[in-house]
């Protein structure tokens, strides 16, 4: 039986992608296997969405391109974002790449993978509205998490964005269809279910001519052992009172928004092809905290656009600090061939980027640190996800925490306790973005 490695990198939608490429692998016979230099085949599931992501992914070929001579490798196969969007330039820039395949090809990467084995190296492309969003998956993270993709692509055609290219228009998936991946999810021990689409507050349109989020989430939070159920990438502009009154009324819906907003001058959100403006964005955020009391909310912001004046760019720096983000990412501008913005003529230099990028960072830990300080003394429901034998305590993740981007709680307890289980925490101190306690019987608000 010939064995397969992958490696996943970029956003939890491609994660997703990797999972149901494993299953298919799976089914066809071959060994899924983690340990890289004892695989025949190797696969890289790629990101291509910014200039670091795509760095990040040639460094993985290459580390793993070793294991041609160090260990069993005999095909080395690149998917995803990178391979869809520059395709034979893949195999010529890197010929230690043996297959590119493109996102269409997903469902036939074991006959790929069989071919290549036997030394008959092609590159595949097919149409890429031809991945299927509703193949099983074999999951590649922990046993009490899952990400749910419930569409593919996006109609923004935000001008800094290469995405609607890479994964053409959006198509949503049937509500029937993601209830039904959901349910088969929670039986298998899932507690905590992240949604998530390129923009999953337009889920919907393309085929039932409305938004249909609430409508799914009605729908989602019905299924036998569900616990969590978190929702990423809403945009502001489609952010609804009725997915509001959800979020503040439904119990398994975690308290936590995820809002995408960019920037906050008005120029700068028109020059990115953005539908909201600073007035906008301040009235929604004072309506999210007055809806939902106690909501955590997220938002990924972007320094260095085109034509960013000293000006403009001091007036996000002072938003963020007025506006007191719970959580805050923050990239500086990556220019990607093919977008609008990069033909722009105003482009900013590498370093005043990076200089941006830090002081709203510099900014935002010190709001981080005064927000988990307001919760010393307080209980926090924690989803335990591991023990540390280095400090000798049990860490997991709290509602207001999306695993991998956001921080973690580490706690001491006197009895053993169960990974994907529950615990109450009572928060005794703060470590930058983490927070530090003790397990205890008792919640206390």
């Amino acid at each position: 039986m010939s064995k397969v490695s992958m490696v996943s990198l970029g956003c939890p939608k491609n994660q997703v992608d990797a999972e149901q490429m494993l299953y298919t692998l799976s089914l066809a016979g071959f060994e899924i296997t983690s340990a890289e230099a004892d695989a025949d085949a190797i696969i890289i599931n790629t990101c291509g969405f910014i200039e670091s992501a795509k760095a990040e992914a040639i460094e993985n070929i290459l580390e793993a391109a070793r294991y041609k001579t160090e260990g069993k490798c005999r095909a080395l196969i690149v998917t995803g974002c990178l391979a869809e969007r520059y395709r034979d330039d893949v195999t010529e820039e890197i010929p230690e790449v043996d297959v590119c395949v493109g996102i269409g090809e997903n469902s036939y990467i074991a006959e790929i993978v069989k071919d290549a084995l036997s030394g008959k190296f092609q590159n595949r492309y097919g149409e890429k509205y031809d991945l299927d969003l509703n193949t099983p998956r074999i999951l590649g993270g922990p046993f009490y998490t899952a990400y749910l993709k419930i569409a593919d692509g996006c109609d923004n055609c935000c001008t800094y964005c290469a995405i609607p290219k890479i994964r053409g228009r959006m198509r949503s998936r049937k509500i029937e269809d993601i209830v039904s991946e959901a349910r088969r999810l929670a039986k298998n021990g899932v507690k905590e279910l992240i949604v998530v689409a390129q923009d999953t507050t337009a889920y919907g349109t393309d085929i039932y001519g409305k938004p249909a989020l609430c409508k799914l989430l009605r729908e989602l939070v019905k299924i036998d052992g569900l616990e969590w159920i978190r929702t990423l990438y809403t945009y502001p502009e489609r952010i609804t009172d009725e997915f509001l009154t959800l979020l503040r009324d439904e119990e398994k819906l975690v308290k936590y928004i995820d809002i995408p907003i960019q920037h906050c001058n008005d120029n700068i959100l028109s020059r990115m092809n953005r539908k909201s403006d600073k007035a906008g964005l301040y009235s929604l955020i004072e309506k999210i905290r007055k809806t939902v009391p106690g909501i955590t909310i997220r938002t990924t912001l972007i320094v260095g656009f085109p034509g960013e004046s000293d000006k403009e760019f001091s007036e996000l720096h002072e938003f963020v600090k007025d506006i007191e983000f719970d959580r805050l990412g923050c990239f500086a501008y990556s220019a990607e061939e093919e977008t609008i913005a990069a033909e722009f003529d105003d482009q900013i230099d590498e370093q005043t980027k990076e200089n941006r990028l830090e002081l709203i960072m510099q900014s935002q830990n010190l709001i981080a640190e005064k927000k988990n300080r307001a919760k010393i003394g307080k209980t926090e429901r924690v989803l335990i996800e591991g023990y540390d034998d280095y400090i000798k305590c049990y860490f997991g993740r709290s509602a207001a925490d999306a695993p991998e981007i956001d921080g973690k709680v580490f706690f001491l307890t006197s009895s053993p306790l169960k990974i994907g289980d529950f615990a109450f925490v009572k928060i005794n101190d703060v470590m930058e973005y983490d927070l530090l306690g003790e397990k205890t019987d008792e919640f206390t608000e």
